[in-house]
């Protein structure tokens, strides 16, 4: 049971105006609020299987294919960083519904032809680091846990050092050794690899980062758009109904007070 951003803000002004959260103690669990739906499992270990039954009632028709947005950036780039947690991840959170993202950490990078060296990036050794890291948690964990994690690690003064907490936080399941090996092991060389050739297939090609393609397709005008308002953009860019973020509508659920 996936759920989605605006359900999960809904959520939370749920448990906010009915007083759940306020009139009992808060949920005793190891997920954060945005993770409560994620799992029937979850929903019944923080507490709130009613709640995430009622808000996924009113999920939309996904009949209308949603927007895709693939990001191909740098790990230590600062505009990158600033696309990510100002813009990307919190439209996402609020429209995942209608929105699919993928992540292609490389960027600026260039391929080398040395075994103990195999990449340089923009901003340096630092900067392969954190692009692996990324490429790895991408492929060891769940898509939505992995997006949190690296939003997590973007928003944060050191990006590698934050790495292991982040995972920690939003994946607990996934010990930091796989992560550790992935990156020093032949695993992350060839994510990397393909990350590479990826961004190489760009048509056109790439000339800065971020660089931001919407259904496959690249054009200054979106580009410029998203980097202003990409919520906006991701609601004009989808041809179904309308969901209530982007219309402004609200959506009443159950009242129960304290």
């Amino acid at each position: 049971m996936k759920p989605s951003g605006i359900l999960a803000v809904l959520l939370l002004v749920y448990t906010e105006r009915s007083g759940f959260g306020m009139c009992h103690p808060k949920p005793a669990c190891r997920y954060p609020p945005s993770q409560w739906c994620r799992s029937l499992e979850i929903a019944i270990e923080c507490r709130v299987e009613k709640q995430c039954m009622e808000v996924n009632a009113t999920r939309l028709n996904q009949a209308v294919p949603g927007v895709s947005v693939t990001l191909y950036y740098e790990s230590l780039c600062p505009d990158c960083r600033e696309f990510i947690t100002q813009q990307l991840f919190p439209t996402w959170t609020m429209l995942q519904d209608i929105m699919a993202v993928t992540l292609v950490p490389y960027g600026n990078a260039k391929e080398l032809r040395s075994a103990n060296s195999p990449f340089a990036c923009q901003h340096g050794e630092p900067e392969c680091k954190g692009n692996m890291i990324e490429a790895c948690i991408l492929h060891l964990t769940e898509h939505s846990l992995a997006f949190h994690i690296i939003y997590c690690m973007e928003s944060s003064a050191d990006v590698l050092s934050a790495a292991q907490s982040c995972l920690r936080l939003y994946a607990p399941s996934v010990p930091w050794s796989r992560v550790d090996s992935c990156v020093k092991g032949d695993l992350g060389y060839q994510l990397m690899r393909a990350n590479a050739l990826m961004t190489r297939a760009l048509n056109p090609a790439h000339t800065h980062v971020p660089w931001i393609t919407f259904n496959g397709e690249y054009t200054e005008e979106n580009e410029d758009k998203a980097m202003s308002s990409l919520f906006q953009l991701v609601c004009r860019l989808y041809k179904g109904v309308k969901p209530p973020a982007c219309t402004g509508a609200l959506v009443r659920l159950s009242r129960s007070f304290c």
